[in-house]
Order: C-alpha cells, then sequence, then structure tokens
C-alpha cells in the first residue's frame, strides 16, 4: 500500500547549492571563529552540578524581582549568588558558589539555608525556604571531565565509522561538520547566558548525534549519484542535495516541534535540553547542505568518482583485462 507522501517541498528541486559553494564556506569559517571567540570572551553560567555549591529554593509570601533578592543577599555578605525566578513571581532559585567551611551536603545545606533565609525574610514579605541541595567542587569537577570524555569519544567514534562505512575523507567532512555544529549551539548557550548544565550537556551530544545521522543520509545519496551519474562532481552533489533536501527539512522540523513541546510543556528542569535542541535542529539542517556536500569539493577533502567506486567490482574487472 502506497502511503500519502509528505512533502515540504518538491522532490524535483534544482537549486544550485555548488554555484556559490566558496563564498558560503567562508561565511561559515567566519562564523566559526566568531563563535569561538564569544565562547572564550564571555564563558558559560556553568550550574552547581559543574562548580559545586549550594542550590535554595526560596518563597516568599509576595512576587518579588530577582534584583530585590540580588541586593538583599548582597547586603547580607552573600555574594555572587545566581538568583533565577522560578514558577510564579513568589518563588526564586539561589544558587551559591561552594564554601571552604562547609565541606559536607549536612552542613552546608543547613547553614546556607539559615543564612539565605534571614537575608531576604522581611516583615512586608516573609519568606520560607526548602532544604538546601549540595553539589561538592570535586563532584563538579568529576561531572565536567566526563562530559568532554563523552564528546571526544563520540568524535572518534563517528569518525571510525564512516570511515569504514564510507571513506575517510567523508569522515574528516563529517566530524568537522559536527564539531561546527557543536560550536555554533554552545557559542549561542553562551551568548545568551543560558544556564549550563546537564540537559544542556545532553542536548549537545544529541545535536551531535542528529547532525551525524542527517550528513551520513546525504553522503549516502552522494556515492551512490557518483557511481551511476555520468556528470561532473558538481552536478552530482548538487542532484545530492535536491534529491534529500525534503527530507532533511521534515526530518529537523519534526526534531524542532519535538523540542519545542517539550519546552513548552516539559517543565524547568527541561528547557535547557529543549533549546538546545531546537538551535541545534536549524543549526544542522542549514550545516548539512551548505557546509557538508560544498567541502567535498576543496583541497583535500575533495571527492571524485574513483574514490566511491566499488573496490570489489573494480578487482574484478582488472582481472577480466588481458
Amino acid at each position: 500500500m502506497k502511503l500519502f507522501p509528505l512533502h515540504l517541498i518538491p522532490n524535483d528541486t534544482t537549486i544550485d547549492f555548488m554555484r556559490h559553494r566558496r563564498p558560503v564556506l567562508a561565511l561559515m569559517l567566519v562564523l566559526l571563529v566568531a563563535s569561538i571567540a564569544i565562547i572564550g570572551l564571555k564563558g558559560f553560567n556553568y550550574a552547581l552540578e559543574f562548580t559545586g555549591g549550594t542550590m535554595v529554593r526560596t518563597h516568599f509570601a509576595k512576587p518579588i524581582h530577582v534584583e530585590d533578592v540580588r541586593d538583599r543577599l548582597t547586603k547580607a555578605g552573600i555574594h555572587n549568588a545566581q538568583v533565577q525566578s522560578v514558577g510564579s513571581g513568589s518563588d526564586v532559585m539561589i544558587r551559591l558558589q561552594p564554601d571552604a567551611e562547609h565541606n559536607n551536603a549536612a552542613d552546608a545545606a543547613q547553614k546556607v539555608s539559615a543564612q539565605v533565609l534571614a537575608a531576604v525574610n522581611t516583615p512586608e514579605n516573609a519568606a520560607t525556604v526548602q532544604p538546601g541541595e549540595f553539589v561538592g567542587p570535586q563532584v563538579g569537577r568529576d561531572l565536567a571531565m566526563n562530559g568532554v570524555y563523552a564528546t571526544l569519544f563520540m568524535l572518534v567514534g563517528f569518525l571510525i565509522y564512516i570511515a569504514a562505512r564510507f571513506e575517510w575523507k567523508f569522515a574528516m567532512v563529517a566530524i568537522i561538520t559536527a564539531f561546527f555544529d557543536l560550536i555554533l549551539t554552545i557559542a549561542y548557550m553562551s551568548m545568551l547566558g543560558r544556564e549550563f548544565d546537564l540537559t544542556v550537556l545532553a542536548g549537545m551530544l544529541s545535536v551531535m548525534g542528529f547532525a551525524i545521522n542527517d550528513i551520513i543520509v546525504v553522503f549516502d545519496r552522494v556515492r551512490e549519484n557518483f557511481r551511476s551519474l555520468r556528470v561532473d562532481s558538481l552536478e552530482v552533489l548538487n542532484r545530492s542535495i535536491n534529491q534529500t533536501l525534503s527530507r532533511t527539512i521534515i526530518t529537523a522540523v519534526m526534531f524542532f516541534l519535538s523540542a519545542m513541546a517539550l519546552y513548552m510543556y516539559g517543565g524547568e528542569s527541561m528547557e535547557g535540553l529543549a533549546e538546545t535542541h531546537m538551535i541545534g535542529a536549524v543549526i544542522v539542517v542549514v550545516s548539512s547542505v551548505i557546509v557538508a556536500v560544498p567541502m567535498l569539493t576543496i583541497g583535500p577533502f575533495k571527492v571524485v568518482k574513483q574514490d566511491l567506486m566499488p573496490k570489489a567490482k573494480d578487482h574484478a574487472e582488472l582481472a577480466r583485462r588481458p
């Protein structure tokens, strides 16, 4: 039974993506450098999972501005506190950096919660605090390093798989493109000051996986077209992009919409993951079209038909020759 086709764009598009590939790649390189500069200059708003410290949720009888809470904490001698409004305007989350005096969870939770309550409670707007949640500095460093290791293992795994499944040029281009997607997503989170926690890290790893999956689909079509079409390399790459363009966009739209639903209804704890997915979906769909495939035409990554012909078939044909 033939299912009703889902198309956001026609399958027979003839867009010439290769025509302006060099200026587009140059622009993407500038964007990559700018993203790295943003990350280096602005840094990250690390959550307590990475920095260690104590998190205290505070409820006020009346709505209150986070700036008022921050001012009260500063006047009480509690500096560098991260204050964020959660839920209604009457609830705030206060994150404090680790204190050398608090060397265990029970000590930190009890003393920091008492200090916060004393600082923010007023007769005009009474406050109550929930027991604080303590994260040790060493745990934060371990989590950060585990995140780095997970990213490196993912990149190496992708590199090995694509090199074995396709060709080493495809593997290098796929890894470079996935790294490009990752850096742009990280730069977005850094530029807007979004909190970097474990859910954001998981979202970035998911974006890399989505990017590799999307690139592999396009590369598979490139390989098949190189073997079956008798046209020049640029035309092969153009046709490959156009033939997979509808699938690429549909997949990205579905990925984006599912992340948007998670952002809207998943609660505050899922916002970082969902936002990372949404911006990552946009970056991936663009880079797989105007970065990954055009890179197969430049320098050491330039692919020709001989690179993609089945090796067993080539050997059999050579053996039959006189």
